[in-house]
């Protein structure tokens, strides 16, 4: 596979640089690089051969024929002649193509002369650029400066030649030649990369499938940033505003208060659910200069953001939102995150905030505002007051005050045209509107406002408070009774229609619940996300207690012993909140703000399927111990089967024999006698190989095996275990003089040898067989060493890898006399009682490759300096 991406053009003056990016070696750079001189040969261009190394690979030579080849510099490196690009004959010779070979490669001193022009490769290659010469040269993923750190920790090899990420970046093209892991294992089987005797050691070391794979995506991640490097180029060229998502990116913007930490981490927990994800926290100052933050503080920020893997960015515009969404057009964004605003309802109302504002102008970018407790906690606290809106409320206080001076006076203008009773269904239905716009209290506000009106303008005597009539005042008195009535309906139906939303919400959490209680298996720290999510909390523990079981299931008792199952966000920032039992001796505790009623409904159904979850684990379990006792019943049916069978045949040949020798009616020569002792013989260790496994795999069902480890030397221990194995001499055993020491039980190790070479001799007999000693360093940086026991002979197929090492496994053609098929069984158990593994793999070029890998008891030693 190749992937290109187009950079920069250069200057008419300096020559155009093509790069061709290995992901590892021996992936076909320096071919891919000579095919490519030999298409610019056929059309004309005047291309010569720097310098190639073709490390006598048949075709990469073969791609040189027809090409001009220039003479190397031979270079006398302390007595030592080395093959050098000759930088003044290419400059000389003024080609108008040159293929320069191994970019990263250290120039040797001439111990003969004090001159050395450039003491690396790619220097001359600068150099020849600089001369107008266009150039097409090659470098490996694990040459470039600043992943050799990143190399080093995965391969164990350090690269002592490195090229400066400045000189590769800024080629003109870079051409990714990539291959699978698998392919270039291949390859190297085949003899297509390293001579034969070197094979065996490339593939157990630096060419591991996960080291190839490792590298693999190093090379397509740093080539991905290049290209969107080239892409913002194009962009700009081409004044492109609009987002092209080519990579999920996401902008967050801050306002420096104290909820600008939690909104970062949610922002980086969006970048990271996709491969190759950004961030990038913006933090806006107005042109004015007001309401800034401290440098301090923005310090801080910058910190947190590098710290969590993002990007931090501070710019100056007119207003928030337009400086906020410039950017993430500028990036090209594809998502923008702000936090709720802290802002109150009254100012929202009379200005929108910069949420509304990136909403509106954000166009093609998603927004997502997310909340935090400093917006979370007023809001929870006003609505706990209140039925209605504050925008209702606020209209109708208004409607009170300014209705009932407007009707009044529209009412005494036209007082000659209706009478009392006119004038009072005016201001009633007045108070009734009133009430129907915002709720009990400015409703009592509008009726005593309104009778005191009546009072005061239309009921005699007018223009005082003074009421003559009796069936005036108890009208009066009607009237602010049906004005709070009605006001105290409508607030009650604005109070149930909140409560069946409320209902309908808890409903569809119900629901989500119970359809992510099928869908979520055994994972409790999901169904915990759901929990805190879904109440608005800061943080969930589930934990296991271990008191008194007199105390009762689910009573916390003081001395109880809790085991956390599960966290869920920050359950330290706050304190305890509320705590439920979720099963027998299963406790939910919930940390951030008090619940509600409705809210311990929830909690208690949440409860209820941890309970669920539990059982559900509980029975898990016992599914596991009846399929464990099901496996001893199958094993003990098998053992009774090769006793009938398996043992019954070599003490049938023993009887046989020895019945024979013992016929005194027969006179045997001396040669059937030999023949019929090697049966006995033959048969009786037949008959012990088969014992000793039966025993071995019966302790090790019952668990009962003890490693006694100690420094074991591992080629020494497997040349040992050869010398007594028949037919094993012709075995070779191979590996570095300075091997580390395995932990093992020289017993166990002796039987887990022992079994897969003689596994290997019975399958494939025919074949050559080869025992290679090596060791690699986990992630981790735990020392391993390991033996490799190759053969090729007809292999296994893919799907059946795992499978030859369940007990009393036999594929194929099993041999005459091939045993219950317990031995690679037994050799992956007894490796595992000693703390390492016994693996199997397809040998490149066809057969099996059996691995034993173990924990080693020696120092890491520093990592091996080496130019791949």
């Amino acid at each position: 596979m190749q992937v290109a991406a187009v950079g920069h053009t250069g200057g008419v003056e300096r020559g155009i640089l093509r790069v061709y990016l290995g992901a590892a070696p021996g992936v076909g750079k320096t071919f891919a690089m000579l095919q490519e001189g030999q298409r610019r040969a056929e059309r004309g261009t005047d291309v010569v051969v720097a310098f190639v190394e073709t490390h006598s690979r048949a075709k990469t030579a073969a791609a040189l024929d027809g090409l001009e080849v220039l003479p190397r510099r031979q270079v006398d490196h302390g007595g030592l002649l080395v093959d050098e690009l000759d930088l003044e004959a290419v400059l000389a010779r003024r080609p108008k193509v040159a293929l320069v070979d191994e970019l990263a490669h250290t120039n040797a001193v001439d111990a003969s002369s004090e001159q050395r022009r450039n003491p690396k490769r790619w220097q001359d290659v600068e150099t020849i650029l600089a001369a107008g010469i266009d150039v097409i040269t090659t470098v490996n993923i694990q040459h470039l400066e600043s992943l050799n750190d990143v190399v080093t920790s995965i391969t164990g090899v350090r690269q002592r030649e490195t090229v400066p990420d400045r000189v590769v970046r800024s080629a003109d093209s870079i051409e990714l030649v990539d291959m699978s892991p698998e392919a270039l294992r291949r390859r190297l089987a085949h003899g297509n990369v390293y001579p034969a005797d070197k094979i065996d050691a490339a593939l157990s070391n630096y060419f591991r499938e996960g080291n190839l794979t490792a590298l693999r995506e190093l090379a397509l991640l740093w080539l991905a940033d290049r290209v969107d490097a080239g892409l913002e180029r194009y962009r700009g060229r081409h004044h492109i505003t609009g987002t092209w998502p080519a990579r999920e990116r996401v902008v967050v913007g801050i306002s420096g208060g104290p909820e600008s930490i939690a909104l970062m981490r949610r922002a980086a927990r969006i970048a990271s659910r996709s491969a190759g994800g950004e961030w990038l926290a913006v933090y806006v100052s107005r042109q004015d200069g007001l309401a800034a933050v401290s440098p301090a503080a923005l310090e801080r920020l910058r910190v947190a953001a590098e710290e969590l893997g993002g990007e931090f960015q501070a710019v100056v515009a007119h207003d928030s939102a337009t400086g906020l969404l410039d950017v993430a057009r500028g990036v090209n964004a594809t998502q923008v995150l702000i936090g709720a605003s802290r802002r109150s309802r009254i100012s929202a109302l009379l200005q929108p905030g910069v949420g509304e504002e990136v909403i509106a102008g954000s166009g093609e970018i998603d927004v997502h505002v997310v909340t935090h407790d400093y917006a979370r906690r007023a809001g929870r606290q006003r609505r706990s007051r209140r039925t209605l809106s504050r925008r209702r409320q606020v209209a109708g206080y208004l409607l009170a005050v300014v209705g009932t001076v407007v009707v009044s006076l529209a009412l005494l203008a036209t007082s000659d045209l209706h009478g009392l009773p006119t004038e009072s269904m005016l201001l009633l239905t007045l108070v009734v509107g009133t009430a129907l716009l915002g709720g009990m209290w400015p409703s009592v506000i509008a009726a005593v406002l309104s009778s005191l009106a009546l009072n005061f303008l239309f009921v005699p005597p007018t223009r005082t408070f003074t009421i003559a009539d009796p069936e005036n005042a108890f009208a009066i008195v009607l009237f602010v009774l049906v004005g709070v009535a009605v006001a105290s309906v409508v607030d009650r139906s604005a109070r149930r229609t909140q409560e069946a939303q409320e209902a309908r919400m808890e409903a569809n959490t119900l629901a989500v619940l119970a359809h992510s209680l099928l869908q979520s298996g055994d994972d409790p720290e999901e169904l915990l996300r759901q929990t805190g999510e879904a109440l608005g909390m800061t943080g969930a523990r589930l934990i296991r207690t271990a008191g008194d079981p007199l105390v009762g299931e689910n009573a916390v008792e003081e001395n109880a012993v809790e085991e956390t199952v599960a966290v869920w966000g920050e359950p330290g920032s706050t304190v305890e909140s509320s705590r439920v039992a979720a099963g027998p001796n299963l406790q939910l505790m919930l940390h951030g703000r008090p619940l509600n009623a409705t809210d311990q409904r929830l909690l208690t159904a949440y409860a209820a399927h941890f309970a669920v979850l539990e059982e559900r684990r509980r029975a898990e379990q016992e599914s596991v111990r009846v399929r464990l006792l099901d496996e001893g019943n199958r094993t003990k049916t098998a053992l009774l089967a090769a006793v009938s069978h398996d043992l019954r045949s070599p003490l049938a040949a023993i009887k046989a024999a020895t019945s024979s020798l013992r016929n005194t009616a027969i006179a045997w020569s001396p040669h059937d006698r030999e023949e019929l002792l090697a049966t006995v013989e033959e048969s009786a260790d037949r008959l012990d190989a088969l014992v000793a496994n039966l025993l071995d795999m019966s302790r090790l069902q019952t668990q009962l095996v003890t490693a006694l480890t100690t420094e074991v030397d591992l080629l020494s221990a497997a040349e040992w275990t050869l010398a007594n194995i028949a037919g094993a001499d012709g075995i070779a055993v191979s590996g570095p003089d300075d091997l580390p020491p395995a932990l093992a039980d020289p017993g166990l190790l002796d039987r887990v040898i022992a079994n897969v070479v003689e596994n290997a001799l019975k399958y494939g007999p025919a074949s050559p067989i080869t025992i290679t000693g090596s060791s690699w360093t986990t992630p981790s940086g735990e020392l391993r060493a390991t033996l490799r026991i190759v053969d090729r002979g007809p292999g296994v197929p893919a799907e059946a890898l795992d499978a030859i090492f369940e007990p009393f496994q036999r594929l194929g053609d099993v041999p005459a006399g091939g045993g219950v098929g317990l031995g690679l069984a037994v050799a992956r158990g007894l490796a595992e009682a000693m703390g390492g593994t016994v693996t199997a793999e397809e040998t490149p070029g066809g057969g099996l490759t059996v691995i034993i890998d173990l924990p080693s008891a020696g120092p890491n030693p520093p990592p091996a300096e080496d130019n791949l």
